[in-house]
């Protein structure tokens, strides 16, 4: 059992203002496995404080000392490696292997990618006789979700330190324990008292103090659409800088000319990774009618193929995150089923002999169209739509028919062909042939998919503040 009864504020570990626990619930088992304090406006305040007084110095730091601390910072992640990947897989059911290799590896990714653009990046630069300049932006509120609680931890904080600023970081309280392990690690690392201060808490209640508080000079927010709309309506009145990533419903068009078998079946298992909760999962398989039958036979055996289990057994998926995440996904599929879809694979309920536990069935709606509640509605779990489209024109058309943007996806074999579409495609970021991550590539969206970027030099970006000082030679 876990207890996390503690805040991480000023260099110290703290006891909130007011007391009040929440119990935090393994997926995998239904039962308590942990539980953390609920921060309040005064212990918001404090945090906050305690980030305004140290970028007075920390802002003021030069390159080599913030490349050192993140250096260091990597060496602790290192040594934690493990007790993180256990906590994720503990709070939010990822299968170990994913947490091992991918959930927790990637907070450690995040921060060499920051080490490698800040040991380069230009803070300044002269043109004629002014000199343009990029200063930290300040203190930054950081509001992580549940789905990849690291990664989404690591992807702010590491180009935050690295640009010079402080923050308050206010992790999912689904899934807190890796974001206390994190603090754990930055504290090891020597972060100076108040660069790095870390408050749990619900969103109602710590989460609108943060992005409401005038202390805060910027929000990043990752989680629901729905929720960065309030995030951004409470930021408004102090008319702070609101970074986004959003939730999605991604096109994957699979070309006529695609392998088709490679393509469906990647396309498959890029939704069922994680157990469909990731915000970019390519969950809207458009495919040609021509090969309509040959699509829907493979998709449904990529399915059926997907092992659901114990995600401390050898399972590719284990639980999704919740009671409430899990009654929401069920809602949806009977929703598929109700207006039309046919249902290939999975379906309603839990798969056999897995009565304990937040698990989903494998999912596989054909004959979707457009306007189906399982093509518009985010669903974030293992459930794949597949539609058809008689031309690119009309594979274009559909893809962009959503009020997300955040990623989308294309296979075939003829390159030229791919980005013509590519560049038709309303998303922050277009994957070709299931290519490999790229974690200095810009992540974030269009639309209600969010309005900032992530990830590599674009990151920095979201920190920093542009000063011109002009006549600067004369």
């Amino acid at each position: 059992m876990r207890n996390y009864l503690k805040f991480y504020i000023e260099g110290k570990w703290v006891e909130p203002a007011t007391p009040k626990t929440l119990e935090v619930i393994n997926p995998a088992t239904e039962m308590v496995c942990g539980q953390i304090s609920l921060g309040s406006i005064s212990d918001v305040d404090r945090a906050v404080n305690a980030a305004r007084e140290a970028f007075t110095t920390f802002s003021q730091t030069g390159r080599k000392e913030r490349v050192e601390l993140l250096q260091r910072i990597v060496a602790e992640l290192d040594k934690r490696h493990e007790d993180l990947a256990k906590a994720i897989t503990e709070e939010m059911g990822a299968p170990v292997w994913l947490a091992q290799r991918a959930q927790a590896a990637m907070g450690r990714a995040h921060f060499i990618t920051a080490i490698q653009v800040l040991e380069n990046y230009k803070f300044e630069e002269l043109r004629g006789t002014t000199l343009i300049v990029k200063e930290p932006i300040g203190v930054c509120g950081f509001i992580t979700p549940w789905n990849w609680p690291l990664n989404q931890i690591a992807c702010k904080v590491a180009p935050a330190l690295a640009t010079g600023c402080t923050i308050v970081l206010k992790p999912s309280e689904i899934a807190p324990f890796s974001g206390q392990i994190f603090a754990e690690v930055l504290d090891a690392a020597g972060v100076p008292p108040g660069v790095f201060n870390l408050i749990n808490g619900d969103g109602p209640t710590a989460g609108a103090a943060i992005s409401s508080h005038p202390g805060v000079d910027m929000v990043s927010f990752t989680g629901s659409t729905r929720a960065g709309v309030e995030v951004a309506k409470n930021a408004a009145p102090t008319v702070k800088r609101v970074s986004q990533e959003l939730g999605g419903k991604s096109p994957n068009i699979i070309l006529e000319d695609a392998d088709m078998k490679s393509a469906v079946v990647d396309g498959v298992r890029a939704v069922m990774m994680n157990s469909g909760q990731s915000c970019n999962a390519p969950t809207r398989m458009l495919a040609p009618q021509t090969r309509m039958d040959e699509v829907i036979g493979i998709a449904k055996a990529a399915a059926e193929a997907t092992t659901v289990g114990d995600p401390n057994g050898n399972a590719q998926i284990g639980p999704v995150v919740s009671e409430a995440q899990w009654m929401k996904i069920q809602r949806l599929i009977q929703t598929g089923i109700e207006e039309g879809a046919s249902l290939v694979a999975g379906g309603t309920g839990k798969p056999e002999g897995l009565e304990r536990g937040y698990y989903v069935k494998p999912t596989v709606f054909a004959n979707v169209s457009n306007n189906m509640t399982i093509a518009r509605e985010e669903i974030f779990g293992p459930v794949v739509s597949i539609l058809g489209y008689d031309t690119i024109d009309e594979a274009v058309e559909i893809a962009n028919d959503t009020q997300y943007g955040l990623a989308a996806y294309v296979s075939g074999k003829n390159l030229d062909k791919m980005r013509e579409i590519a560049s038709r495609l309303r998303a922050g970021q277009v994957n070709l042939n299931n290519a490999p991550m790229d974690l200095m590539a810009p992540f974030g969206g269009y639309k209600a998919s969010g309005n900032g970027r992530e990830w590599g030099d674009y990151a920095f970006a979201e920190f920093l503040e542009t000063k011109a000082i002009l006549g600067l030679t004369q």
